[in-house]
């Protein structure tokens, strides 16, 4: 596939999925701020972080971030630990109950979709396996070589 045309499937891959998330987020109800789901997915995928780079990843400001730790710290759904890098600074980590309403809610994103799929046949469910597995890969590749990048 030529790069301009990769280009715009991507683009339009990208618009999508937001849709559906947005869709899926709807659907599913709950009160949580989609900030807090996207700071727990950061953690899991990235593991303990320093408060900054935590805002970074999860876009939005540090100020922000640190009422959204504080209040899932509250809760019991990430925790401080020790940077072992650095005595006198802090990272965050998910804690076990963070990680088990992560899986609640992307239990709930995809019950809430069961509709809007629920006609779809054998062929094109394959697909979207597949189009799953390509993204997870695709992303767990880039993911390491940015590691490597920072190292």
């Amino acid at each position: 596939m030529p790069p301009s045309e990769l280009a715009d499937t991507l683009g339009a891959l990208v618009s999508v999925t937001h849709r559906l998330t947005r869709l899926a987020a709807r659907a599913a109800g709950g009160t949580e701020s989609p900030a807090v789901w996207r700071t727990l997915s950061v953690l899991r995928e990235a593991g303990p972080l320093r408060l900054g780079e935590l805002a970074e990843f999860s876009r939005v400001s540090q100020p922000t971030m640190t009422k959204i730790v504080r209040s899932l710290v509250e809760r019991e759904w990430v925790r401080r630990i020790a940077d072992v890098t650095d005595a006198r600074a802090w990272q965050i980590d998910l804690a076990e109950r963070g990680s088990t309403a992560l899986d609640g809610w992307r239990d709930q994103l995809g019950r809430a979709l069961l509709p809007t799929f629920a006609d779809v046949d054998e062929t094109d469910a394959a697909v979207l396996r597949r189009a799953t597995d390509i993204l997870s890969a695709r992303l767990e590749a880039s993911r390491v070589r940015s590691a490597e990048v920072t190292a």
